[in-house]
């Protein structure tokens, strides 16, 4: 019998699963459909040798001090400050918009004070800051918002900005000094190791016990366990009762170049040419020294696996329909991006878990929840033991499978 069935081994799972474990003694069995645990944060090695993002790049940043000394206990850091350049007019050009990025798009010599009273000379008046268009012109102007956001926004969300929520870009600042950090966090660095280092070393409680290649619905019925932790789609855990919950998805094109160095900055946008929204090299993420370097566009597209909810007045209104029955199970803990429908940062997917943690804490104190394993589609006699394409006898099924992070399965 499992204490907890978490569902997903990115960041909220992952969390989850190691505090339970470690700090509770429960015994935790963490199921992914993918064949690696991290998520969509996983990092490998290409076939020469260089660590890349697999589903792009994923920068550490954070304000809070108890996420990064969390995470500190199973990685060291290599201090790392993101920089962005854009392509506009033929130039690249500091993101987001700076003293720098406007002196050199326009050949100016402007001064701190005299940028304030240029942005203050273009800016659009609103009384209510509605949408992303309202948030973006409002400060910097109709113009600027024209070469650096508007193409951009509706090529991430496929619609104009003027249809998106204000939270989508008011996570961009604009700055009146030189400051071309994209990130002004405390807290600022990458995982010494890599990302997929540090799942492994946090989920190698021996109280954990892993099932990739697994779709959760094959083994719920099947494998005993009190509570379950879910991190998926909240939509896909209701069969979409009220319909899809929209979602962006990503398709990433990697390549490995015979050249140490591709580009200027770590991450180039391209605004407003080409069919991709931006082109990381993951040497300036990882500080690898290596001949070669890889690189990997980003294109957005509608149909894929769900990356960035929607943020629309209608399908906020869709979510908290689902939100609602999720609230009417006990014993399901719904967390992470996905399964709360939000736009979250890496760390905040760690405060939330680690949050959802200390209340399981608190209610275990006051009165313990035994429940049954939820009715999910039964496959009466067989269960699927993380292996592709392998199934085994029933008889097996208390049977722990843990893996190493790498997709191969081991059996404990």
């Amino acid at each position: 019998m499992f204490d907890y069935l978490i569902v997903g081994a990115g960041f909220a799972g992952s969390v989850l699963a190691e505090r339970l474990a470690s700090q509770l003694g429960k015994k935790v069995l963490i199921v992914d459909k993918r064949n690696h645990i991290g998520g969509n944060a996983y990092d490998c090695y290409d076939d020469a040798g260089l660590l890349v993002h697999k589903y792009g790049p994923h920068i550490f940043h954070t304000n809070s001090r108890e996420v990064f000394e969390y995470l500190s206990n199973f990685t060291e850091w290599r201090p790392y400050e993101h920089r962005v350049r854009a392509s506009v007019d033929g130039q690249l050009v500091p993101m987001p918009i700076n003293l720098d990025t406007i002196n050199k798009l326009y050949g100016l010599n402007l001064t701190s004070f005299q940028l304030e009273e240029f942005f203050a000379s273009v800016a659009e008046k609103k009384e209510y800051i509605r949408t992303s268009e309202d948030v973006v012109v409002s400060k910097v102007g109709r113009e600027l918002y024209e070469k650096f956001f508007r193409n951009y926004t509706r090529k991430q969300w496929g619609i104009d900005p003027s249809e998106l929520d204000k939270s989508v870009t008011a996570r961009v600042p604009t700055r009146t000094n030189r400051d071309d950090r994209y990130f002004t966090d405390t807290y600022q660095a990458m995982p010494l190791h890599g990302y997929t280092r540090m799942f492994e070393k946090m989920l190698s409680h021996p109280n954990i016990k892993i099932m990739l290649n697994t779709d959760y619905r094959e083994i719920a019925n099947v494998i005993p366990y009190r509570e379950m932790i879910y991190t998926g789609p909240i939509d896909a855990f209701f069969d979409y009762r009220y319909g899809k919950l929209p979602y962006r998805s990503l398709d990433f094109k990697h390549e490995t170049l015979n050249k140490p160095v591709h580009q200027s900055a770590p991450v180039v946008n391209y605004p407003n040419e080409h069919l991709y929204t931006r082109c990381t090299e993951f040497k300036y993420l990882t500080g690898q020294e290596h001949p070669k370097t890889s690189i990997v566009y980003e294109f957005p597209q509608a149909e894929g696996d769900p990356y960035y909810p929607v943020p629309r007045p209608e399908n906020n209104e869709l979510y908290k329909k689902y939100k609602e029955l999720a609230d009417g199970i006990p014993g399901v803990y719904f967390v992470g991006r996905l399964a709360t429908y939000k736009y979250y940062n890496m760390d905040q997917c760690v405060a939330q878990a680690l949050t959802i943690f200390k209340q399981i804490g608190t209610k275990l104190e006051e009165k313990p929840i035994v429940l049954q394993p939820l009715d999910l589609d039964r496959r009466e006699g067989y269960i699927q033991d993380g292996s592709p394409n392998k199934i085994v006898d029933k008889s097996l099924e208390t049977k722990a499978v843990t893996t190493n992070g790498n997709g191969k399965v081991a059996s404990k």
